[in-house]
């Protein structure tokens, strides 16, 4: 392959859309972004429209491949998506039979609850790595079945993820999934090679719904020619926060990322060995490229960016996202204020699907600023959370890398490393969702033979923050932040 030839990446999101371009050498060559309507239809309810998924992100890649000067130039195709968001369509029509169900959705609490009361946890979690969570997509699909439109469709319905989803748009017909996406799902073991006869019994989801499990980086088709002039092949399909991993070069055992985007996402590279006691963490699938399958430990925290968006669009107590940093900076400390961002229950390592934000600590001295700090810090409080939690879990965090949209705020990079007592570690590119697809892309497409090397052509340089710790002033921030947790238990 020249050398001058691209690797388009589709990068669908919670709350956007995008498409990049990328050379072999990593540099990036253009972007489009496009924003999602989120919906909201009632409490812990949140859908996307499955076609406005399609239509944005297909509109973007169009844009790439014009700035690429034509689909010649592109040599591959890698898509990285949100998570357990859950579509149903019709393999005949092509269109949804309903709204996907987001992530972040927690309409089958109940039915993850009656799960548990019945003792099926244990052994959920020893063949998948996952909890009795509504955060997974089993469940999902198992309420959609209960609609009329979707129970209807017979023969015709095709379940998926949203990478799932766009492989299927974009191919005409292909209906595969990858292993990172379907070990998210609650249906396949982690060590399987295809769905779990006893779980999809226990969920309740036909095996003729879903799509073939494929590998992250080989070829699984091409694009239909009517969408961007000529066909592309597809080289590649990885969950996001996988991808972010890859992204963040974090390929040998031990290696710990963390993406704060809509939700803060750790993982920790296991390498070949399976996790075995996860406890309140989560076991998946890292990544598989030429038949080898890597796992990762993982802590999950639902509520972030999409924290401080909420602050700003709902609550009218920011401009813009970039003014939480100089909000956080202009008061000397939380002055007693305390946050918990439970806006979709509350995550690893608390599992609480119930619960309910709060703010506390409230006087007529406390100003916006104090709760944007008590905001921020949230983030911090709660990674120190999952790192007990994952150092229990025999996979202690060394050094920590960081991503996404809110690791560009520097108070945020400092307040972690010294709440951690770590060094952070940033790239120059945050948006390593997109370069990790871009790295699996280029291995697929035999661009590069391996992901080291791939890592090594394609990966610019990091920044770092190094603890400066008050332990007094960490000890007592602590001891606030865990007052709350029990008050709210």
């Amino acid at each position: 392959m020249s050398a001058d030839r691209l690797i388009l990446v589709l990068d669908e999101g919670t709350s956007s859309t995008r498409a990049i371009l990328y050379g072999v050498d990593g540099a990036v060559h253009g972007s489009c972004s496009r924003d999602l309507a989120q919906h909201y239809p009632g409490p812990g309810l949140v859908e996307h429209d499955a076609e406005e998924i399609w239509r944005e992100t297909l509109a973007c890649g169009r844009q790439m491949v014009a700035t690429a000067g034509g689909p010649r130039r592109i040599a591959a195709i890698g898509i990285t998506n949100q998570r357990e968001t859950v579509v149903a369509w019709d393999r005949g029509t092509g269109l949804p039979l309903h709204r996907a169900i987001v992530w972040q959705d927690r309409r089958t609490a109940e039915r993850c609850e009656e799960l548990r009361r019945q003792g099926h946890e244990a052994e959920v979690q020893r063949r998948t790595g996952l909890l009795l969570d509504p955060y997974f997509s089993g469940t999902k699909m198992g309420w959609l079945l209960g609609q009329p439109a979707v129970a209807d469709a017979g023969a015709r319905l095709a379940f998926g993820t949203v990478e799932s989803w766009l492989t299927w748009k974009l191919t005409g017909g292909v209906h595969v999934t990858d292993a990172t996406n379907a070990s998210r799902t609650l249906l396949m073991a982690l060590d399987g090679r295809d769905w779990d006869e006893e779980l999809l019994a226990l969920f309740g989801i036909p095996a003729a719904t879903l799509p073939l499990i494929v590998g992250n980086a080989e070829r699984v088709g091409e694009t239909m020619a009517e969408w961007f002039g000529a066909p592309i092949p597809i080289t590649a399909l990885v969950g996001d926060q996988q991808s972010a991993a890859v992204g963040q070069a974090c390929l040998s055992p031990g290696q710990t990322k963390l993406t704060l985007g809509t939700g803060a996402f750790v993982l920790t590279n296991l390498g070949t060995r399976k996790p075995e006691r996860p406890g309140r963490l989560l076991g998946t699938v890292l990544h598989e490229v030429a038949g080898q399958r890597h796992y990762a430990l993982e802590g999950s925290i639902f509520v972030a960016g999409s924290l401080i968006k909420w602050l700003r669009d709902d609550l009218k107590m920011l401009l813009s996202a970039g003014e939480s940093e100089a909000l956080a900076r202009s008061v000397a400390d939380n002055g007693g204020v305390y946050l918990l961002p439970a806006l979709s229950g509350l995550g690893a390592p608390y599992w609480r699907p119930n619960a309910t934000a709060v703010i506390s600590g409230l006087s007529f001295s406390s100003t916006r600023a104090h709760v944007i700090r008590a905001a921020l810090e949230a983030i911090s409080h709660q990674n120190v959370d999952l790192a007990q939690a994952f150092g229990e879990a025999g996979a202690a965090w060394t050094e920590l890398r960081i991503d996404g949209g809110m690791s560009v705020n520097d108070w945020l990079a400092q307040d972690l490393a010294s709440m951690l007592r770590l060094t952070v570690r940033r790239p120059a590119d945050v948006e390593t969702t997109a370069r990790g697809a871009a790295l699996l892309a280029a291995v697929g497409a035999g661009l590069h033979p391996d992901l080291d090397l791939a890592a090594q052509a394609m990966l610019p340089g990091s920044e770092t923050f190094t603890r400066r710790t008050d332990e007094a002033a960490r000890q007592s921030r602590l001891a606030g932040w865990n007052a709350l947790l029990a008050a709210t238990g």
